[in-house]
């Protein structure tokens, strides 16, 4: 009997000193822990960078990051799997007002300007499009390249961008369509980088990726992609004034499909979210998007030395 009152006290305390340990385990902090993350797929690259640059002066932070279309990473954050996401656009009234039933306010934070960059087949001779001819295109009143010029040989129309439920899809969308669907001769790929492929493959495709994915003209992934494809210029119904989506023409807001890219927080603390986005929204993550080919919302200094001869 003695034996085992002692072996159940020995479970009782060994109960005891774990729950302990669980309540005792420290929460992530600004600098350091392990969270994850949802990033809408247009932003891999931007995102891929500031993370590597983050662990890199945090080496005890560890931000999983997981990339997907936009209507799934704001599912992650209403459902708390996500500590914060990455996307174009702001919460909505539905969404803010779910967050207000459960007492929580999530923050959002602006950290770029970027674009929708429409792409097409090397060997389309249609380099330049006014934004009335793509509501044309992608409202499927004009189904041939012929419609649009005469000698042109690229045959059927194929409008293809990343994912149904993409920032991409959406800014598409509210753009050209208003609340009418998708014709037929419009369909989704799985991500940004199968849309660039699809086009590079179908002389008659024409395609829509998040700008950041050839941005970069550094990075040696994005000159090859580039190599596959080309980027159209666009010009607004009241100009004739046509623009390619650069970071000079997106600034000043020239190029007709720019967008704002935003991180959304629902930490109630201050979490390792929270530290990653005062990162990306301080100097060094500014100076990284300045460096990517995107627009910063605060422009890093630039030091210039002069010199006096003193």
């Amino acid at each position: 009997m003695k034996k085992i009152k002692f072996i159940a006290f020995n479970f009782f305390l060994l109960t005891l000193l774990a729950c302990n340990e669980e309540v005792s385990k420290p929460l992530d902090n600004p600098t350091q822990g392990e969270i994850s993350i949802s990033v809408d797929d247009s932003f891999t690259p931007i995102i891929e960078a500031e993370l590597y640059a983050f662990h890199s002066f945090y080496k005890y932070a560890k931000i999983n990051a997981r990339y997907k279309p936009e209507g799934e990473a704001i599912k992650d954050l209403l459902n708390d799997s996500a500590h914060l996401i990455v996307m174009s656009r702001e919460l909505n009234k539905k969404e803010l007002q779910y967050f207000e039933s459960i007492k929580l306010h999530p923050s959002t934070l602006q950290i770029a300007y970027d674009a929708l960059a429409v792409i097409v087949h090397p060997d389309n001779s249609d380099a330049a499009l006014s934004m009335n001819q793509m509501k044309d295109i992608v409202s499927g009143q004009k189904t041939n390249w012929n419609q649009l010029n005469a000698k042109s040989s690229s045959g059927e129309i194929e409008v293809v961008f990343d994912h149904k439920s993409s920032g991409n899809a959406r800014l598409i969308q509210e753009t050209f369509l208003g609340t009418v669907t998708f014709p037929k001769n419009c369909f989704a790929a799985n991500s940004n980088r199968e849309v660039v492929d699809y086009v590079a493959a179908n002389k008659g495709a024409i395609g829509f990726i998040g700008f950041n994915w050839i941005s970069d003209r550094d990075d040696t992934l994005m000159l090859g992609l580039l190599k596959k494809i080309k980027v159209v210029a666009l010009s607004a119904a009241e100009t004739k004034e046509y623009y390619i989506p650069c970071q000079d023409y997106i600034k000043q807001g020239v190029y007709p499909l720019c967008r704002k890219v935003y991180i959304v927080n629902r930490e109630a603390r201050a979490g390792l979210g929270t530290g990653f986005a005062a990162f990306v929204a301080g100097d060094k993550g500014q100076r990284i998007i300045l460096k990517s080919g995107l627009v910063p919302v605060t422009l890093p200094p630039r030091l210039i030395q002069i010199n006096t001869g003193i």
